[in-house]
């Protein structure tokens, strides 16, 4: 079980403070070197697909790893629908990191809009199509209506999102949306649910810490 936690741009608990936990955090740039000093398993929000180059306000895989990052969340939902991430620019980034070495957690899901119009399996499909299957790579799969909304896909519903992706993509599938101490064993005993991508839970340590004893607990 994978349990990766997303700060987004917070700033995000002392690192100290989750220091020997089985977990990756996801932390805003600014708080790289201190997760990776704390002895933490650290990725990067986005990653460029170049090495270098006149890509304002990008990073690109060898800058990370040469802080110590080890991977990098990829297409989160955020930077699709607020940045105008697509899937051409997903599967660069992906490509480009695991090339360089680093983890990936490449994240696909769907609207409320999609869902509501039975639109999820092909939403799906074609953010996975883009991907190759690779051993350090990671699907989350973000339904975007549960995302920040306090909404949680059952773990039935979750289940059934999974499975149809591990179909096309043979590779661990976490679920990330509105994860919480409360839902999250439910969740981790869906047979094709390989872990978490934890948003605002990940930013309190007990809460945090608590989704990873769920997640132990499955292991």
């Amino acid at each position: 079980m994978i349990v990766a936690g997303n700060w987004k741009m917070f700033d995000g608990p002392d690192p100290r403070a989750l220091a020997g936990l089985d977990a990756i955090v996801c932390p805003p740039f600014t708080r790289l070197r201190d997760c990776v000093d704390a002895g933490l398993t650290t990725y990067a929000q986005n990653v460029h697909w170049e090495p270098e180059g006149a890509f304002t306000g990008e990073i690109s895989a060898p800058m990370l790893l040469e802080l110590g990052v080890t991977g990098s969340l990829v297409g989160h939902s955020e930077r699709r629908q607020l940045f105008g991430e697509t899937d051409d620019g997903v599967a660069r980034r992906t490509a480009a990191a695991l090339e360089a070495g680093l983890h990936v957690i490449a994240c696909v899901g769907e609207t409320l809009e999609q869902r509501e119009a039975d639109e999820t399996e092909d939403v799906l499909r074609r953010q996975v199509s883009v991907l190759e299957p690779h051993e350090r790579l990671v699907v989350a799969y973000e339904p975007v209506w549960a995302i920040g909304t306090g909404r949680t896909a059952t773990p039935e519903l979750a289940q059934a999102a999974h499975a149809f992706i591990k179909s096309l993509l043979d590779v661990p599938v976490l679920y990330g949306g509105s994860v919480k101490p409360d839902n999250a064993a439910g969740l981790f005993e869906q047979p094709d649910v390989g872990g978490a991508l934890v948003g605002g839970a990940s930013l309190d340590v007990d809460s945090f810490r608590a989704i990873c004893q769920a997640a132990a607990s499955r292991s």
